[in-house]
């Protein structure tokens, strides 16, 4: 017999009518759910550590699991993706130089650039594919504060004379973000062109106001994976991470500085914010603006090109060998892990790595222990006073293995370690957005430059031996007999820092 209700029907007297079916049914939906969500899991997740963390969530939180993995843990773009490799292979024809051997060229491909002995395979590891070539005759200057990082931006784009194109993952609404913004506009008035590409994520809180001051000026303004798109769905995850500045094809910036007052110090809680960014003028900003344009094709549909965005040098400004590396979710192979783990195993007398988070795969780690054990001074520089307590206690986890291998491990007191790089036998160095964890690894676009000179090499080793002054080093007997409870805490952190 059918269930029978009155108006007046309590909520008591309605479960116990309809309870028993809607149990059966939620049940049933919750099985059907629970099946396909793990079958996209294994489809999509190679990695074992992630598909692990994204099954034991499916199956331990009902309904709630197979959303979090629909918004978090699907990587599935496929359509824009799909259209920006198209593009990825127009830029690689419009663009005037010519790749030379084994994927190393000159400014115009004329001539193979001879970088120094024992990097030839790191030059067609982070070429191969569709990257970029070493480039010859670059011009570079490192900046290791947020002031003078600014103030060369600034100036740059103030100079400009017929584009400026800028990206950035953060970008705040603060005195610095206006300094920014007030630039870009005098340039969109001046008839400069002007695209600005910000991270939906990483700027959420970015005040529509400034951007409709840069569009009322005469400037273009994009978001990268707006968030609640409906082509994209609901997508947090495969973000832009990326910070680039090209002004008139000539000269670049990028690193790990985004647009904010605590990029300059200001920040209440870490106080002092140590970074690293870079000023290159040559070649290799080719290499840069082809990045910039390929997300704004990505983003926008628009395809920009021509001479006036890729100009050949006359006069090479400087004797820099430079190659810009990237990596993101459009591709499977991840040349800047890749670059990663291949210098580690290169080095034969001392690996440097500075990232504030500190998340590797399995093969990053080995890597670094396999170095260690075999002589390599193996130094990771992190942070003391964590911005996110996730991939903190996560990175915790594998200081366990490498310090016990004999890497040293420093944590940074003087406020906020914010660089990103790796240097190796005071030869060679990588720098850029990318830091040494799995999500900038593998699901965000990122963006670094491999410098192939002892010059710049020796500077950023000089600026890692001040930050050690300003560090605290763990001892491994000391950190191997912390609490359990910091044991299990860091742990669960592994487990579900995949999926975060």
């Amino acid at each position: 017999m059918a269930p029978h209700y009155t108006d007046c029907m309590t909520t008591h007297e309605f479960f116990e009518q309809f309870g028993p079916h809607l149990t059966g049914w939620l049940v049933l939906v919750e099985i059907v759910l629970v099946v396909s969500t793990l079958c996209w899991v294994l489809q999509t997740k190679r990695d074992p550590m992630s598909a692990n963390a994204w099954s034991l969530t499916v199956l331990l939180i009902p309904f709630l699991g197979s959303f979090l993995f629909f918004v978090f843990g699907s990587q599935i773009i496929t359509r824009p993706i799909r259209r920006r490799k198209l593009r990825k292979t127009a830029y690689k024809k419009l663009a005037g130089g010519v790749t030379g051997v084994d994927g190393v060229s000159g400014p115009s491909g004329e001539s193979a650039v001879a970088v120094p002995e024992g990097w030839e395979n790191l030059a067609k590891l982070a070429a191969h594919g569709d990257g970029f070539p070493v480039t010859r005759g670059n011009a570079v200057a490192f900046y290791h504060d947020g002031n003078p990082a600014y103030e060369a931006m600034l100036s740059a784009i103030h100079r400009a004379r017929h584009h400026v194109h800028i990206q950035f993952f953060i970008f705040r609404n603060d005195s610095s973000g206006r300094r920014f913004i007030d630039a870009l506009c005098g340039c969109a008035r001046r008839k400069v062109e002007v695209r600005f590409l910000y991270d939906s994520i990483g700027c959420y809180k970015l005040s529509s106001r400034l951007l409709r001051e840069l569009t009322d000026a005469g400037g273009k303004v994009a978001a990268f994976l707006p968030l609640f798109s409906p082509l994209y769905r609901l997508r947090v995850n495969l973000r832009n991470h990326r910070k680039i500045v090209v002004v008139d094809g000539k000269v670049g910036f990028s690193g790990g500085l985004n647009i904010g007052d605590e990029y300059l110090g200001l920040h209440p809680k870490f106080g002092h914010w140590r970074d690293t960014h870079f000023r290159v003028e040559g070649p290799a900003v080719e290499g840069l603006q082809r990045l910039f344009l390929e997300d704004w094709f990505f983003a926008t549909e628009e395809a920009v090109h021509g001479s006036r965005y890729t100009p050949k040098f006359g006069r090479l400004p400087g004797k820099s060998l430079v190659q810009v590396v990237h990596s993101g979710p459009d591709s499977d192979y991840k040349a800047i892990r890749e670059t990663y783990f291949a210098a580690i195993l290169n080095a034969r007398k001392r690996v440097w790595i500075a990232s504030p988070y500190f998340v590797p795969d399995a093969g990053i780690k080995d890597a670094m222990i396999l170095a260690a054990r075999t002589g390599v001074d193996v130094r990771f520089l992190g942070l003391f006073r964590p911005d996110k307590w996730i991939p903190f206690l996560a990175g915790r986890f594998y200081w366990s293995d490498v310090l016990a291998a004999g890497v040293k491990v420093y944590q940074y007191t003087a406020g906020m370690m914010h660089a990103k790089y790796v240097l190796v036998d005071g030869e060679w160095a990588s720098v850029g957005s990318a830091n040494t964890d799995n999500r900038s690894l593998l699901l965000n676009f990122e963006a670094n430059c491999q410098f192939y000179d002892e010059a710049l090499v020796a500077e950023l080793e000089r600026e890692y031996l001040r930050d050690l002054e300003l560090s605290v080093r763990l001892d491994p007997d000391v950190y191997a007999t912390r609490p359990v409870v910091s044991r299990i805490a860091e742990n669960a952190a592994r487990l579900f820092s995949p999926i975060l």
